[in-house]
């Protein structure tokens, strides 16, 4: 056969293929229409499992695994489908729902606790992410969360992931040890200086301290100057360093707002290796806040470490059309090869299919928890 015949013959078989597709999804939405009436879940990974065994047994050899795949595409679109028709019950959605009848305008002044000293970048996003902030410093990002959980602050700041040198991953490994809810986010530019006594040359710099992140962002002028490198706890608190030291030959790499904190002399500007020099915070609270103008997502999901388990998941956000913008793994402690995902994709909870999935992925998934549904500035 020529090229031309062969794809005639395809032809015909896609008009059967899209047939039975349709007659599918409707058998799908019948399917949905029933379990809702007997209070049964959507997702049922033992029949998904049946199926693919009986039918890749169909197969010549070399085509069974993307058989697999097929039916996996199948279930997806179909429980995709079925979702759109009725709504899954969990206790998520009830939190959800709680949640967004509950919540009321964000409040213009409020406890916040930080990690760090005044004029941390912890500060200056706290300070953009609530009007009035009544801020509670903590020596490290646990005692953050710790202050929030207990009550002992209403929100904390935590920065996350930097444009630079990526995600916070201490922030990201306390996520699994704590209790918690993002109810606003903020992009916050990054500009580091290098700060010196006042009086003080460049020339006679020979040790820089500062967090490690902001050094990884600064790692050219580190380079080009030959210096020793010290590591603290924050960036502000590097500043008080130098500011206490006998030492005219130490500096830091702080913000400019430190400059004036703690009578420091600028050496260097935008001290940054690049421009586009952006780190994430977020503000997290004790209860879930959904504020209306919310429109990101943040969940994580426990998975084991077998073969497609992670592209079922990403098959669902495809599915529905949700963009997933960031994706973070995290060795669970104390397991086999197993991790912790972290999730962030646009959408509102308040749409039925979004909520339709989180019900999914919590009634499914063998850990599945919300993180928040909020709104993401820029500073």
């Amino acid at each position: 056969m020529e090229l031309k015949d062969v794809r005639e013959k395809i032809d015909l078989l896609d008009d059967k293929l899209t047939a039975l597709f349709v007659e599918r999804m409707e058998l799908s939405k019948q399917v949905a229409l029933i379990k809702e009436k007997e209070g049964l879940p959507i997702s049922n990974v033992k029949r998904e499992r049946d199926i693919i065994i009986e039918e890749t047994s169909k197969m010549p050899e070399e085509i069974k695994s993307l058989g697999k795949q097929f039916y996996e595409n199948v279930f997806s679109l179909s429980k995709a489908y079925q979702t759109r028709t009725v709504e899954e019950n969990s206790e998520i959605l009830n939190l959800i729902k709680k949640a967004i009848s509950e919540t009321g305008e964000f409040p213009q002044s409020a406890s916040v606790a930080c990690q760090g000293v005044f004029g941390a970048y912890s500060q200056i996003a706290a300070d953009k992410l609530v009007d009035v902030c009544n801020i509670t410093y903590f020596k490290d990002f646990d005692g953050v969360f710790s202050a929030v959980e207990k009550g002992f602050c209403r929100y904390g700041v935590l920065p996350i992931e930097n444009s630079s040198v990526g995600s916070v991953n201490n922030v990201y490994d306390l996520m699994l040890k704590h209790k918690f809810y993002i109810v606003k986010a903020i992009k916050l530019r990054i500009n580091h200086c290098l700060l010196a006594k006042k009086g003080v040359e460049l020339s006679q710099v020979k040790e820089v301290f500062s967090h490690e992140k902001a050094i990884g962002q600064c790692s050219k002028l580190l380079k080009e100057l030959g210096v020793k490198i010290t590591v603290c706890e924050n960036t502000a608190v590097a500043a008080k360093m130098v500011e206490k030291s006998d030492r005219l030959d130490v500096a830091c790499i702080s913000s400019l707002e430190c400059a004036s904190i703690y009578n420091l002399s600028v050496l260097k500007q935008n001290a940054n290796d690049t421009d586009n020099n952006y780190t994430r915070f977020i503000l997290i609270s004790k209860k879930p806040e959904i504020y209306d103008e919310a429109s990101k997502i943040s969940v994580m999901v426990n998975l084991p470490h077998e073969a497609g388990s992670l592209n079922n998941i990403l098959g669902r956000f495809s599915t529905l059309g949700l963009n997933l913008t960031k994706l973070e793994s995290r060795p669970i402690p104390e397991s086999s090869f197993e991790f912790a995902f972290y999730f962030d994709f646009e959408g509102r909870a308040k749409k039925r299919e979004v909520s339709a999935l989180l019900s999914e992925l919590d009634n499914t998934c063998q850990k599945f928890v919300f993180l928040g549904n909020y709104t993401e500035i820029t500073g």
